[in-house]
């Protein structure tokens, strides 16, 4: 059970109600009373947990949950009384009914005296401003946005509406759509690493663009996003960020993207739509990666990747021949001390 300290339980719900949550189909009894949800193991009868994984099919059944979101695949594999949610997306029926039992609640709107807000803001109603909170000149701030301790929105940025910002976040140079939510930590339009070498050294080059976030990006902890040199760094609508992510100036990511922790996109970099990209990986500059890719866990990025491939390695390869790869020098060096 979640500790009541930090987080705010609803319910409870009846299996019938959790079924149309998870828009999924009842199997057993729809007046059964669920209080709460919880992990396959530690599930009891007034739970609801969830399979996904057919890793976790033995836990499953010897599970006590009185009620469980599963696969239709995997029905037969249900511990004897146990009500079923039968669904082909479980675990999307567990975003669902945790989401029903714990909703992200905002406090009532207000601004704390110890923030500071310049004059010039234009701050719609229903917005939040805790303690600390630096507002610059002429920023605009979305209704039903929260402004989250010591951070700093700084001279001309625009953030939208349902938007939250958590602590410690500096941004600047930026435009924020709706529904975005940014982690702590976070440094948003900072200076692009651009600069021209020479005999007398490096030279700064101005970075004159701006960082374009689309309605409903999430960005978690410590990752920064440069702004652009010239042409704005865009991340598209919907798109997921890990926590310390490093994003170069100018890169365009696409709708819907998952970009897992530790990963370095470097600058003038173009991602499609729906591009996941593994942990640690890393991605050349003034490249095209198209539509659905997939890019391993630990690949170096240093060619373009046409739409629907599967990468990975270094240099990262079509994912197949890497394992092949792989697999040859495991062969080759057997034996060997």
């Amino acid at each position: 059970m979640a500790d009541s300290r930090f987080f705010n339980k609803k319910g409870p719900f009846t299996a019938q109600q959790l079924c149309e949550i998870a828009s999924a189909k009842l199997v057993g009894k729809d007046d059964l009373i669920i209080n709460d949800v919880a992990s396959l193991e530690n599930a009891t009868s007034d739970t609801i947990s969830f399979l996904d994984n057919r890793k976790y099919v033995e836990s499953f059944q010897h599970s006590q949950a009185g009620l469980c979101l599963v696969h239709p695949d995997l029905v037969d594999k249900a511990p004897e009384g146990m009500t079923l949610l039968v669904t082909p997306e479980p675990y999307m029926g567990y975003a669902k009914v945790s989401s029903a039992f714990y909703p992200e609640t905002n406090p009532a709107p207000s601004i704390s005296p110890n923030a500071n807000v310049s004059d010039s803001a234009e701050i719609a109603d229903g917005v939040i401003i805790d303690a600390g909170v630096f507002v610059g000149d002429h920023v605009k701030i979305g209704e039903g946005t929260w402004l989250k301790a010591n951070s700093a929105i700084m001279d001309g940025v625009s953030i939208g509406q349902n938007c939250i910002i958590h602590p410690n976040v500096t941004i600047s140079h930026c435009m924020i759509s709706n529904g975005v939510t940014i982690h702590a930590g976070c440094q948003i339009g900072q200076d692009g690493f651009g600069f021209a070498s020479g005999a007398q050294g490096h030279v700064r080059i101005p970075q004159l663009g701006r960082v374009l976030i689309g309605d409903g990006v999430n960005i978690g902890a410590n990752t920064t996003i440069d702004r652009g040199a010239g042409p704005d760094t865009v991340i598209g609508a919907g798109t997921q960020i890990d926590n310390l992510v490093q994003i170069g100036h100018n890169v365009q990511i696409g709708k819907g993207c998952v970009v897992v922790s530790h990963v370095g996109i470097s600058g003038s970099t173009q991602l499609g739509n729906f591009v996941v990209i593994g942990g640690q990986a890393g991605i050349a500059g003034h490249l095209k990666i198209g539509d659905s890719v997939v890019i391993a866990a630990k690949a170096g990025v240093m060619r373009d990747v046409e739409a629907g491939q599967t990468v990975g390695g270094f240099p990262a390869i079509p994912q197949w021949k890497w394992l092949r790869q792989v697999s040859a020098i495991d062969k080759l060096t057997k034996g060997k001390k």
